[in-house]
């Protein structure tokens, strides 16, 4: 099954399937009964320097990118197991950027699937 992105301001549906919060901090003003979150696994997140740095600027899209990866594959053994979580039931990567292209739930979701399918 895809992986399915969805900012985390949308209204949850029962089509989300397990909904995981990919973001390192809790989106501003989103209440935790709101966002019907099922997993928030914070070590698959950017790095708080990385995500500093990157600031959601598109002209450092491959580099964010390129830089997220590699602390990624880092941590294998928890991208593996949301592969495979993946692979029998539908997830959807909650975010909370503006931005719906250029985010980390899209490099993340790309990983998962370059590295796991």
């Amino acid at each position: 099954m895809p992986i399915i992105l969805k900012r985390a301001y949308e209204k949850p549906s029962p089509e989300d399937g397990k909904r995981i919060l990919v973001e390192r901090l809790w989106p501003r003003g989103l209440k935790k009964e709101q966002a019907k979150i099922d997993q928030w696994p914070k070590e698959i997140t950017p790095s708080s320097e990385l995500r500093k740095w990157y600031s959601h600027d598109p002209d450092k899209w491959v580099e964010f990118k390129k830089r997220y990866w590699a602390e990624l594959d880092s941590k294998r053994d928890v991208t593996a197991e949301v592969a495979e979580e993946a692979k029998s039931r539908r997830i959807t990567f909650v975010f909370g950027s503006k931005e719906e292209k250029y985010n980390n739930a899209t490099a993340l979701k790309e990983y998962i699937e370059t590295n796991f399918s």
